[in-house]
């Protein structure tokens, strides 16, 4: 066990249980001192139970991990996903036109910046109405398939970015593999205006290739041509025969590169999606976004960072303080699936129980995510987080400027945000509901306990160059828990033995004849069932 872990026990051991109102009471200008400003994100961390040497010593903690070489190394594009044996280059995907990062002695960035100019000239094809489906209509509907990081980024940025796109164009994602998804997402869509986004790195993927599959067949049966296809449906992947063997023209192919995962893909051609909505200017600004919080990331001193800061607080709660959850709390409608969006970028970069060397950690690796936007969880899960007995780390997101003004509504929204921080810090004593004139049995069903500690994140206003930040500083937080945990935050090996096993069953589920089934009892018995009642 490391040196400044022994030392972060030691120190919790006296601080752990300090309240939130001691620390303010002790310190007038506690909520300045624990803040700080990047990239126009404006955090305030000051609710979180800690004092100075607490983030002296989470400090000390990054320094004896490595950190400054992790970071470093990251960014020269050096392997650190190494049970892939790759880099995790998702910086390279929005740097500047002039900087130079070699993978193999092949510059990347010149790569990524032909790719977005590619993907500009198509989607302004599509937004000007140049691009004609096969019987000459204009397309109107955009339909992107995916699943991971293919979906939950297009479609959180679409979400999260709706003011500023192109109304006249109708956005769906598909990912999910039911039937359902795609029936729904094309119901009330003409095929002759439809245009679908097949995005797989490898055109191979089970659910994306089926639900393409279902897709091509649908415009075809409207449309009455297997030509129709090369006018109505594009990818992205990297598989040029697989492609056109679907019918896709790979002139009509974008490109992405295995040095970026999935779920760090949004800012590559998987944002296609993103840029046909948007226009490619709102898209670099996104870009531009990212790129301010990778330099700060970079270059801030550690006690300044504050993507480091973050990931070493989430350290703090989680391995310190027992908090086994993080509810992420965006006050902002148009941010209704970033949640969803940091649930896999956490949860799967972070889910690990092997350290590198692959030796079996004997502590928490991440906390569990998951969150809705404000109001709205008000009132289903807060009761919870103020009254229940598991110990649930926030962070609120709020902007101070609303993209809809609408009378006295967005100061209305943000007068919540601050009195849920300020109610989960500190607490509402016996003695202080029972000054409320509280008769004495419903006294301890009305007191709070505080001390539940939050981050809350302020924005100005809701933008593609913010949001390209808020995304950042979660990634580079992300990254700052798994090195100190000592965890590959780049693989997602978890993923791959459901698909597997899928891929054995599903031709049970179909044969004709009854299959020999070789599982467990359990599984044996479903497949049975299910066979005798599809």
């Amino acid at each position: 066990m490391r040196t400044s872990w022994r030392a972060l026990e030691a120190h919790h051991a006296r601080i752990g249980q300090t309240h939130l109102r001691e620390l303010f009471a002790a310190d007038a200008q506690r909520g300045e001192r624990f803040a700080l400003e990047a990239a126009g994100l404006y955090l305030d961390y000051s609710k979180n139970r800690i004092d100075a040497e607490t983030i002296s010593l989470l400090l000390a903690l990054a320094g004896e991990c490595g950190m400054r070489e992790r970071i470093d190394a990251m960014f020269r594009g050096d392997v650190i996903n190494t049970t892939e044996a790759r880099p995790a280059l998702h910086i390279a995907l929005r740097t500047s036109m002039e900087a130079r990062i070699f993978v193999e002695g092949i510059d990347v960035v010149a790569e990524v910046h032909t790719v977005l100019d590619r993907m500009a000239a198509f989607a302004e094809q599509v937004r000007s109405g140049h691009w004609l489906g096969h019987t000459g209509k204009r397309i109107r509907n955009i339909v992107n398939i995916g699943i991971g990081g293919s979906d939950l980024g297009p479609v959180m940025a679409y979400e999260a970015l709706r003011h500023y796109s192109q109304r006249d164009l109708t956005l769906r994602f598909v990912s999910n593999v039911d039937p359902t998804d795609l029936v729904e997402a094309t119901r009330d869509l003409d095929a002759a205006e439809t245009l679908f986004i097949v995005c797989s790195k490898t055109f191979t993927t089970l659910e994306t290739l089926t639900n393409a599959h279902a897709a091509r067949a649908w415009s075809i049966g409207q449309l009455g041509d297997d030509k129709a296809v090369a006018r109505h449906f594009v990818a992205v992947s990297t598989n040029a025969e697989g492609v056109a063997e679907f019918g896709i023209d790979p002139s009509n192919m974008f490109g992405f590169w295995d040095w970026v995962g999935g779920r760090y893909s949004m800012g590559s051609a998987i944002g296609l999606s993103t840029m046909i909505a948007l226009g490619a200017e709102q898209f670099r600004e996104m870009l531009a976004g990212f790129h301010v919080m990778d330099e700060h990331f970079r270059s801030a001193p550690f006690e300044r960072n504050m993507p480091l800061l973050l990931g070493l607080l989430a350290i703090w709660n989680t391995n310190f303080l027992g908090a086994t959850t993080l509810a992420v709390l965006p006050y902002e409608q148009y941010l209704k699936r970033f949640p969803a969006y940091l649930q896999q970028l956490m949860m799967e970069s972070n889910g690990k129980h092997v350290t590198l060397s692959g030796e079996h950690v004997d502590y928490a690796t991440c906390p569990v995510v998951w969150g809705e936007p404000g109001t709205n969880g008000q009132h289903s899960f807060y009761q919870l987080i103020h009254q229940g007995t598991p110990l649930v780390a926030c962070d609120f997101i709020g902007f101070c400027q609303g993209l809809n003004p609408l009378g006295r509504q967005h100061d209305l929204l943000m007068a919540n945000l601050f009195a849920q921080s300020e109610a989960l810090a500190f607490s509402k004593t016996a003695d202080e509901v029972r000054a409320e004139g509280v008769a004495e049995p419903l006294v301890p069903h009305r007191v709070f306990e505080g001390n539940r500690p939050s981050n809350t994140l302020l924005v100005d206003r809701l933008t593609p160059h913010t949001l390209g930040a808020l995304i950042a500083l979660y990634e580079h937080s992300v990254f700052t828990q798994g090195v100190i945990w000592n965890i590959d935050s780049f693989d997602q090996w978890g993923v791959q033995l459901g698909k597997l096993l899928a891929e054995r069953t599903a031709p049970e589920l179909e044969s004709t004849t009854e299959p020999t089934l070789a599982h467990d009892s359990s599984t044996n018995a479903l497949i049975r069932r299910y066979r005798r009642t599809k």
